[in-house]
C-alpha cells in the first residue's frame, strides 16, 4: 500500500498512454501528476518535487539525456526516483541505465509489472532516506561531542586556579565525550545493519510482488487472460469460425456482384480451416479426456536463507489480521529473526505423469531462480533462493500432493519430481522419442496451464473471480485453494502444427504462453513427442519444446 503523500509524476507525449498511466497508478492510491512536455516535466521536478518521475522517452533523445543528467545531478533532486519507459532492446536498457535512470522498461508494459517496479523504487527511495537522517543524527552527536570538548577548554582556561574542579570537569566532560561517541557509534552500526536488510529485501521485492495480488488486481488480472484465452482454447477459435462462415454467407446474399467471388474466396478459406479443425480437434478431444486428468498444475514457493546462517528471511511479525508488520511508511518489515512466516515468491508451472508417481516438467520450473537473472541477484545479497514447498494439482481433485526433485537433467531443461500419486490413479502419458514422430507440418497438440491461476479464475467467469478474490485477499496460496475447492484445476489445450524440428528443440505455433512449461507436447498418434520449455509471451508466435528423448536418462529405473 503507498505511504501518505508518495507522489509520481508521469511525462508522456501519447494521450492515450498517459491516460493509461494516469488512471493506474491513481488506483494504486498514488498522488499523481501528469505532464506531455518534458521541459515541463523536469522544471515541475525542480521546482515542486515529487518521490519519482516516470517517464516515457526515446534514449537517443539528446535533451532528454542532459535534463535527467541535471535531475540526478542537482543536490535538490537527485533523491527523485526515475523509471524511464523507452522502446527498444537489452541496449537500449542499458543506455537508460547508464544515463542516470533508476530503472528501465521497454515498451509495450504490463500493470502488474509497472506498479511492482514503482513500489520498489518508492520503497528504497524511503529506506534511503532513513538512513540518510539516521546518518543526520549521528552526525549531530559527533557535533555535541566536539562542542562540550571545546567548552572544556574554555574552562580549563578559566579554572586554571581551581585545580580539583578543573579536574573534575575534565573526567566529566570526557564521559561526556564518550558517551556521545558511543551514541555516534551504534547510530552508525544500526544505519548499516538497516541499509544491508533494506538490501536483501529490496533485492527479491519484485518477485513478491509479482506473486502477491490484491483482490483488485487479481480480478483485472483474470479478464486480461480471459481475453486473452478466447484467441487461444480451441473451442473458442472453433466458435470463431463458425460464426465468421455465418457471417460471410450473409453478406454473399446481400452483396453487389463485384463483391461476390471475394466473399465467396473468403467463405472457402473460413470453411476449410474449419473443417480441417474440426478433423483435428477429433484426435483433440480423445487427447483432453485419456491424458488432461494426468496433466498437473506445479506450485513453487521459493525461500530466501542467509548465506552465512542458513536462516530463512521472515516478516518481522504479523498482525491479528494476519497482515505482516509494516514500517512508517507502510512497507512491511524483514528480518532474519524469530519465528514470523517466512518471506516467499510464488511461481507456477505444468507437470505431466510419466511413471509411479513420477512428474516430469522443466528445470526451470522446479528451481525458478536457474537462468533468471532478477532471482540470482539474491546471491550477491549473502541471500541463496531455495525451496519452501512444492505442491502438484491435479484437475478433479480436492487436494494437492507434495512433491520433490528426484533428478535434473545434465543436457536439457527437464527435471523430474516424485510424490505419492497412489490414490490418484491417473494414467501414465505415453512417449514417443523416435525420429519420425516429430514431423514438419504435422498437427500438434499442447497442454498446460497457460498464465498460470489466472487462466483457471478466466474461466470461471466474473462473480466467481470476485468471490475467489475477496474469500484469499489475492493471497496465491489461498487462492489455489478456491480454485481446487471449486474443481477449477484443468490445463488449457492449444491446437497447432510442428514448424522445425531440430536436435536440441521442436519448434511449434499451437499458442500458448508463460505458465505452460513443462506441458506435453502430443503429436497425431497421441504421444508425447516433447516437452515445452520456452514461449512466446502473449500467446503467438514461435514457441519451442524439449525433444522427449532428452528425458529417457531421467526415466530410467
Amino acid at each position: 500500500m503507498p505511504s501518505k503523500g508518495e507522489s509520481i509524476l508521469i511525462v508522456d507525449a501519447e494521450p492515450a498512454a498517459l491516460r493509461q498511466l494516469d488512471e493506474l497508478l491513481r488506483s494504486a492510491g498514488y498522488q499523481v501528476a501528469v505532464s506531455s512536455s518534458q521541459a515541463e516535466g523536469f522544471r515541475f521536478v525542480r521546482d515542486v518535487g515529487v518521490d519519482l518521475l516516470l517517464l516515457s522517452a526515446d534514449v537517443s533523445d539528446i535533451q532528454c539525456c542532459d535534463a535527467l543528467a541535471e535531475v540526478k545531478g542537482n543536490n535538490l533532486t537527485a533523491g527523485t526516483r526515475v523509471v524511464l519507459l523507452t522502446k527498444g532492446n537489452g541496449a537500449a536498457r542499458a543506455r537508460g541505465l547508464e544515463l542516470g535512470t533508476d530503472d528501465v522498461l521497454s515498451l509495450p508494459w504490463e500493470p502488474a509489472e509497472l506498479l511492482a517496479r514503482v513500489r520498489l523504487q518508492l520503497r528504497q527511495k524511503h529506506a534511503l532516506d532513513e538512513l540518510h537522517e539516521k546518518t543526520r543524527i549521528a552526525d549531530e552527536g559527533r557535533e555535541v561531542a566536539q562542542t562540550a570538548f571545546q567548552a572544556l577548554a574554555v574552562t580549563e582556561k578559566m579554572t586554571r586556579d581551581a585545580f580539583s574542579l578543573e579536574r573534575a570537569l575534565k573526567v566529566g566532560v570526557a564521559v561526556l565525550f564518550g558517551i556521545a561517541i558511543l551514541i555516534a557509534g551504534a547510530f552508525l552500526v544500526f544505519s548499516r545493519r538497516v541499509d544491508k536488510e533494506a538490501r536483501r529485501a529490496y533485492a527479491v521485492i519484485t518477485q513478491l510482488e509479482r506473486s502477491a495480488h490484491g483482490q483488485e488486481q487479481l480480478v483485472a488480472d483474470a479478464r486480461n487472460a480471459r481475453a486473452n484465452l478466447q484467441q487461444a482454447d480451441v473451442l473458442q477459435r472453433k466458435q470463431q469460425l463458425q460464426q465468421q462462415s455465418e457471417q460471410l454467407r450473409q453478406k454473399i446474399s446481400g452483396a453487389e456482384a463485384g463483391e461476390v467471388s471475394e466473399l465467396r474466396k473468403q467463405l472457402q478459406e473460413t470453411t476449410s480451416r474449419l473443417q480441417r479443425m474440426e478433423t483435428e480437434s477429433q484426435t483433440a478431444e480423445q487427447v483432453i479426456r485419456a491424458y488432461a486428468p494426468s496433466v498437473c498444475l506445479l506450485h513453487v514457493s521459493v525461500v530466501f536463507l542467509d548465506h552465512s546462517s542458513r536462516r530463512p528471511l521472515r516478516y518481522q511479525g504479523i498482525t491479528a489480521s494476519g497482515e505482516p508488520l509494516k514500517d512508517s511508511d507502510g512497507n512491511p518489515v524483514y528480518t532474519l529473526d524469530g519465528r514470523a512466516p517466512e518471506v516467499r515468491a510464488d511461481f507456477f508451472g505444468t507437470g505431466f505423469i510419466v511413471g509411479d508417481g513420477t512428474i516430469l516438467t522443466n528445470h526451470h520450473v522446479v528451481q525458478p531462480w536457474w537462468k533468471d537473472d532478477e532471482l540470482s541477484s539474491v546471491l550477491s545479497q549473502g541471500l541463496d533462493p531455495g525451496i519452501g514447498e512444492m505442491i502438484a494439482y491435479f484437475p478433479e481433485t480436492t487436494t494437492g500432493v507434495n512433491v520433490s526433485i528426484a533428478e535434473i537433467s545434465e543436457e536439457a531443461d527437464l527435471a523430474v519430481v516424485k510424490g505419492d500419486l497412489s490414490g490418484l490413479k491417473r494414467p501414465i502419458l505415453k512417449t514417443d522419442a523416435r525420429k519420425q514422430a516429430a514431423v514438419s507440418g504435422e498437427a500438434l497438440i499442447s497442454l498446460g496451464y497457460a498464465t498460470g491461476i489466472n487462466a483457471m479464475l478466466a474461466r470461471a467467469g466474473e462473480e466467481a473471480v470476485k468471490e475467489i478474490a475477496k474469500a484469499s485477499g489475492g493471497d496465491p496460496d489461498r487462492v489455489v485453494d478456491e480454485l481446487v475447492r471449486r474443481k477449477l484445476i484443468r490445463p488449457l489445450v492449444t491446437q497447432g502444427h510442428i514448424g522445425d524440428v531440430f536436435a536440441d528443440k521442436i519448434v511449434y505455433d499451437a499458442q500458448t504462453t508463460s505458465g505452460s512449461s513443462g506441458g506435453p507436447l502430443i503429436n497425431k498418434d497421441g504421444r508425447v513427442i516433447g516437452v515445452t520449455f520456452a514461449v512466446v509471451k502473449g500467446f503467438g508466435g514461435s514457441n519451442f519444446g524439449v525433444p522427449i528423448r532428452y528425458a529417457q536418462p531421467l526415466l530410467k529405473p
